[in-house]
C-alpha cells in the first residue's frame, strides 16, 4: 500500500497499550502517530510516561518514544492525529462505553480491547478465524447510531483464545458440540499493572478473578452467534460451565476443556488432530501480517503445551493445544493455551484491524 494508516492507542502506557506500541513497530499497513491515556501523563513524551513501568522484552520502539502523550478524554486533540485508534482503556464500563462512542461519533473506527461493549448486540465481538462475516453488521451499527465513517468492534476475553478456536475448528468440520467444561489458569499480566499484589500470587493459586467465569460462559455464545436484523444472536445451543484461576504465572493463559457432542463424533483422536492441524481460516487466506501461519498446533509431548515454552508460538498468535483424550465424563478433553497479552489482547486487536482494513472498513 502507497500511504499507512494512522493509528492511535487509547490507554497507551497500560500493560494492553504498551503491547500495542510494540507491536504495530515496523507494521507494513498502520503508523501509530498518536498515544493516550490518564490525564496524569498528558503532556509527557511517551518514553517518560511510562518510566518505570515498560514491562515489555524489548526496548520501546524509537518512534513511539518521543510521541507527546494526549488526555484519552480530550477527544478533538486525538482525533487530529489519527484515523482510528485501538481501545486499551481501563477505566470503568459506562465511562469506557461512553467515551469509545465519543471517537466513533467524530468518525474514528474503535478497535476495542475493553469490555464495555462485548454484550452490545450490534457491536461485533470478533475472533477472526471464527466469525469475520460478523463485520458485516457494521453498516447497521453505523445508520442505527447516525455515525458516518465511525464504528466499534471489539475482540474477546483474553482466556476465550486459548480454546474457542480449537473448539470451532470441529464444529467447522461438521461436528456439533453442545457442551463444555472450561478450567482456565490465568496468568497474573491479564490483570493488567500493578495487578495482583506479590503477596497474594506467589506460591499460590487464587480460585477467582471477578466477572470472568461469566464472560467465559457468554462470550463464545455470541461469536458463535448469528446476524439477524442488524443484531447478533448468540448461539443458543451451547452450555458453557467455568472456573477461571489466577496463577503465578507472567504470560500465557491455559483452558482444561472437556467437551461434549450431540449426535455424530469424531472417529478418533487422530481425526480431532488432523482437523486441528490442517484448520486455516480467513487471516490465513488474506495473508494478514499479524496472522498465525497455523492457527492451532498440536503437540505430541504428554506434558504440553506449557506457558514458558509455548505461549510464544508464531508470533505469540498461535493457540498450542496437547493432551487430547477420552473425557469420563462427557466426550473428549484437551488443554489450550494462547499468549494473552498478544494472541488475546494487543495482537488480536491489530489482526482485528488487518481484517477490517481488507474489507475495506479501514482508509488511510
Amino acid at each position: 500500500m502507497e500511504r499507512k494508516i494512522d493509528v492511535g492507542i487509547l490507554g497507551a502506557t497500560g500493560m494492553v497499550g504498551q503491547r500495542y506500541v510494540s507491536l504495530l513497530e515496523n507494521h507494513p499497513w498502520f503508523k501509530l502517530t498518536s498515544v493516550a491515556a490518564s490525564p496524569n501523563s498528558a503532556g509527557k513524551s511517551y518514553e517518560n510516561a511510562v518510566a518505570g513501568r515498560w514491562h515489555i522484552d524489548r526496548d520501546i520502539p524509537p518512534h513511539a518514544r518521543n510521541l507527546t502523550v494526549r488526555d484519552a478524554n480530550d477527544v478533538d486533540s486525538v482525533v487530529k492525529e489519527c484515523s482510528s485508534v485501538f481501545s486499551a482503556l481501563e477505566l470503568n464500563k459506562q465511562d469506557t462505553m461512553n467515551l469509545e462512542n465519543k471517537y466513533a461519533s467524530l468518525g474514528i473506527p474503535v478497535i476495542s480491547n475493553s469490555s464495555a461493549h462485548r454484550t452490545t448486540e450490534d457491536v461485533p465481538m470478533i475472533i477472526p478465524e471464527i466469525n469475520s462475516s460478523h463485520t458485516d453488521i457494521i453498516p447497521s451499527q453505523k445508520i442505527r447510531r447516525g455515525w458516518n465513517s465511525g464504528f466499534i468492534v471489539v475482540k474477546p476475553n483474553c482466556s476465550i483464545q486459548s480454546y474457542l478456536t480449537p473448539v470451532y475448528a470441529l464444529m467447522n468440520d461438521g461436528f456439533n458440540i453442545n457442551k463444555l467444561i472450561v478450567t482456565t489458569m490465568q496468568a497474573v499480566s491479564g490483570a493488567g499493572y500493578p495487578g495482583v499484589a506479590s503477596l497474594d500470587i506467589i506460591e499460590n493459586i487464587i480460585p477467582y478473578i471477578s466477572n470472568e467465569e461469566q464472560k467465559t460462559e457468554d462470550e463464545p455464545k455470541k461469536i458463535l452467534g448469528n446476524l439477524i436484523n442488524g443484531k447478533i444472536i448468540p448461539c443458543s445451543s451451547l452450555s458453557i460451565s467455568a472456573h477461571c484461576n489466577r496463577v503465578p504465572v507472567i504470560d500465557g493463559h491455559m483452558a482444561c476443556v472437556s467437551l461434549g457432542f450431540e449426535g455424530r463424533k469424531p472417529s478418533s483422536l487422530e481425526e480431532v488432530i488432523s482437523i486441528w492441524n490442517s484448520f486455516t481460516s480467513v487471516p490465513q487466506k488474506l495473508n494478514l501480517p499479524q496472522a498465525p501461519t497455523q492457527p492451532i498446533i498440536y503437540r505430541e509431548e504428554i506434558d504440553r503445551p506449557q506457558p514458558r515454552k509455548d505461549r510464544g508460538a508464531d508470533k505469540g498468535m498461535a493457540v498450542s493445544v496437547g493432551r487430547l483424550r477420552k473425557c469420563n465424563v462427557l466426550d473428549l478433553r484437551f488443554v489450550g493455551l494462547s499468549h494473552n497479552t498478544i494472541r488475546g489482547a494487543a495482537g488480536g486487536g491489530i489482526l482485528n484491524a488487518e481484517l477490517l482494513f481488507k474489507k475495506g472498513y479501514l482508509q488511510a
